[in-house]
């Protein structure tokens, strides 16, 4: 296990980090810090961007973070605690945190997923953490392997009426209506699901697939499959490009099933050199069967 080095301060409730050394881009901290519980993530604590009284050795910031793994019991981000981490792709915190800074995410122009730590009907703080990105960005909840969603990216812009001097707000994009399908802290799922026959006028069919096919995959809440099982038949091409470039097996299971043309989807797995989603698309969905040579 890499060895890594926190520089920390006490804070109200237990310990709050200021910086992270180490060789490694995807750090995995402690749930304590010298007997003190791990409750805060300092300003620019990952950010590249030295503070005085820094210990010396290789920073975990900035370009070099890829993903960070934080412990249950943090609750707060503070301020550009990730700015300017251009490569971080993933963030697994959990359920607790509630307190977020602002500027964030700021240039975190690789941020693919959130990780939660949390059954997918559990009050969470997720709906902060996604007011703080407006770029797409997906969601998966640890403790129900499979449960994911999808959250399109969304434009916001400030018209001012000069004479005025007020500013009219206007948002572009579906991104922005579910990320406030929640009650109490939990997802909407139900709200979430409402708002896919809106999502259809706007969005491209590559958004609406992925998001199309991480509800079908864990159905967590789902009343109605229809709208989905029927968008992704008829976008066959968008939907299988999503599965194959992501090389997901269970979305390629589920797609077959649907009953959607295959041929060009295997095509596309043999240029890709994808051979068990090939697999997948000659045997009907099926796991191929191992085989066994023995010499005698």
């Amino acid at each position: 296990m890499t060895d890594l080095v926190f520089w920390w301060e006490p804070c109200r409730g237990g310990a709050r980090l200021l910086k992270v050394l180490g060789d490694t881009p995807c750090p995995v901290l402690p749930a304590a810090v010298e007997g003190l519980p791990l409750t805060e993530i300092g300003p620019y604590c990952f950010a590249d961007r030295p503070r005085p009284g820094q210990p010396e050795g290789h920073a975990i910031a900035g370009d070099f973070v890829e993903a960070v793994m934080l412990p249950d019991t943090v609750t707060t981000l503070h301020s550009a605690a990730f700015y300017n981490c251009r490569r971080l792709r993933r963030l697994t915190l959990g359920a607790r945190v509630d307190s977020l800074g602002s500027d964030l995410f700021t240039n975190c122009k690789s941020l693919e997923e959130f990780c939660l730590n949390a059954p997918p009907q559990a009050a969470t703080g997720l709906k902060k953490l996604l007011g703080a990105v407006s770029a797409d960005i997906g969601v998966r909840f640890l403790q129900d392997p499979g449960a994911r969603l999808f959250y399109p990216e969304y434009l916001e812009y400030l018209d001012e009426n000069a004479p005025a001097h007020i500013f009219n707000r206007e948002i572009e994009g579906e991104g922005f209506r579910y990320r406030q399908c929640f009650h109490e802290g939990a997802v909407d799922y139900a709200a979430y699901d409402a708002s896919f026959a809106q999502a259809t006028v706007g969005e491209p069919p590559a958004k609406l697939c992925r998001l199309a096919l991480g509800r079908l995959l864990a159905p967590v809440g789902l009343a109605d499959a229809g709208p989905y099982e029927d968008y992704l038949k008829t976008h066959a091409d968008a939907a299988f490009g999503w599965a194959l470039g992501c090389r997901d097996a269970a979305a390629v299971r589920l797609l077959v099933s649907l009953g959607l043309p295959t041929a060009r989807a295997a095509a596309d797995c043999a240029r890709l050199g994808w051979s068990e989603g090939a697999a997948l698309l000659l045997g009907g969905g099926k796991k191929p069967k191992k085989t066994y040579d023995f010499d005698f």
